[in-house]
């Protein structure tokens, strides 16, 4: 994982290709480098989000700030108290045994990162 700006990036490695393949995970819009070294792929990650910028500030557009992983919700007391009840009876926080069935729902690793 790579941290730029507010930005996160995950990387892979495309064995066939030789290259490390990113791809920044925390907006809506698609952006993605590439780099066959470390160093290289952090080079090419900083100037994709600082063009990504940069392109977003010229069009006029507003430019999609990166998901904060922060999520507020409300909901009915009864639903909150049965929420806390299977939290408690699996040794987690509230907000963990959330993360963990939103990961479930959706297919993505719930651990935080960063």
């Amino acid at each position: 994982m790579m941290d730029y700006k507010g930005y996160k990036a995950q990387i892979d490695f495309d064995n066939d290709a030789g290259i490390f393949v990113g791809e920044v995970i925390n907006t809506r819009d698609g952006i993605t480098f590439t780099g066959r070294s470390v160093e290289e792929l952090r080079t090419a990650f900083r100037k994709a989000v600082d063009d990504y910028l940069e392109l977003s500030s010229d069009m006029a557009a507003n430019t999609a700030h990166p998901f904060s992983g922060k999520i507020a919700i409300r909901v009915n007391p009864t639903l909150h108290r049965a929420i806390a009840a299977c939290a408690r009876r699996e040794g987690k926080s509230v907000a963990a045994w959330v993360a963990d069935r939103l990961s479930e729902a959706t297919g993505v690793n719930a651990v935080k990162a960063g």
